[in-house]
């Protein structure tokens, strides 16, 4: 089965175009960004307990700062990715660092603030950003003759998102992962135990931003021309629906929420002036109805259908 599902992703950036769907190749580029960025979340909110609604401010950084390495410095693609990932990471520690005295709202709200200054200095110093006229990308090339850039880079970001969505989950399954369990559950429980709070808080932080800045690295390369609109609240509020419908505190619900929230703006491409609301909807009804999002409710199904005598 892996390998027939290998065979498909491997394909697919060959075959598409040639049946008139090269769009959705494209398409895919953003899911994987979006999984990345899902995956990276749900480290911090569903493992440790911590609320980011500024995560389109790493995002926005990885995206600019691995332009500016490449652009500007002449970088290797793989080494501005790696920086910007190194960047976005040391800003996440420095924002972790009120994370050891808020909780809840009041941490939700200091995020929110992280993600509203990112944009208006990129919207204001023009110098650095290129302000609303926006940064123009240098293209990564992989030296495969034939493939367009979008199918190149569709190899690449489905690859880092395979590896990072490992790391991940093997994390989860770590010393670190349970420490963030603890800490989810009972700071002072956790703290008796033995865990660190400065040191696994501020951890998670940085390890979900550095997950956010690949993914804005594989964003600029997808939009080829950066403006700050596209780092806004509204995309905050998305990666963080994505992870609520998907179910928190599992690397599958992250990556479910992230798959269906990238393909439901094609979808209802009508009500593009509407997802907003459908978007605040589904995450009232994601709590009400299934707090274990998509992924719990997929659960709770083929437990049901094991247990149904034959």
């Amino acid at each position: 089965m892996v390998a027939g599902v290998l065979a498909v992703l491997g394909a697919a950036p060959l075959v598409l175009p040639r049946v008139g769907m090269g769009y959705l190749v494209f398409i895919a580029v953003l899911a994987a960004s979006n999984v990345i960025v899902a995956v990276g979340l749900n480290l911090l909110v569903g493992s440790t307990g911590l609320v980011s609604l500024g995560h389109a401010g790493f995002v926005a950084i990885g995206a600019y700062a691995s332009s500016l390495l490449a652009g500007r410095l002449g970088l290797p693609w793989y080494l501005a990715w790696l920086a910007a990932a190194a960047i976005c990471a040391g800003w996440g520690f420095l924002v972790g660092v009120p994370a050891l005295r808020l909780t809840g709202p009041y941490l939700a709200v200091a995020t929110l603030g992280f993600g509203i200054a990112v944009y208006q200095v990129l919207t204001n110093w023009t110098d650095l950003s290129g302000g609303r006229m926006g940064l123009a990308v240098v293209p990564l090339s992989l030296g495969l003759a034939g493939l367009t850039h979008t199918q190149q880079l569709y190899y690449v970001s489905v690859a880092v998102a395979a590896v990072l969505t490992w790391m991940a989950y093997n994390l989860t399954r770590s010393h670190v992962g349970r420490a963030w369990a603890a800490v989810r559950d009972s700071d002072i429980a956790a703290e008796v135990t033995g865990v660190n709070l400065t040191w696994y808080k501020t951890l998670a932080f940085a390890v979900s931003a550095a997950y956010a800045g690949v993914a804005g690295a594989i964003v600029a390369q997808a939009m080829r021309h950066l403006e700050p609109q596209a780092f806004t609240f509204l995309e905050s509020i998305t990666y963080f629906a994505m992870i609520v419908i998907g179910g928190l505190g599992t690397v599958t619900g992250a990556i479910i929420g992230a798959l269906v929230l990238t393909l439901l703006p094609h979808v209802l491409s009508d009500l593009r002036q509407w997802l907003p609301v459908v978007y605040g909807s589904m995450i009232i009804l994601m709590m009400a109805v299934e707090p274990a999002g998509l992924y719990g409710r997929w659960l709770r199904v083929k437990w049901y259908c094991k247990a149904w005598p034959l």
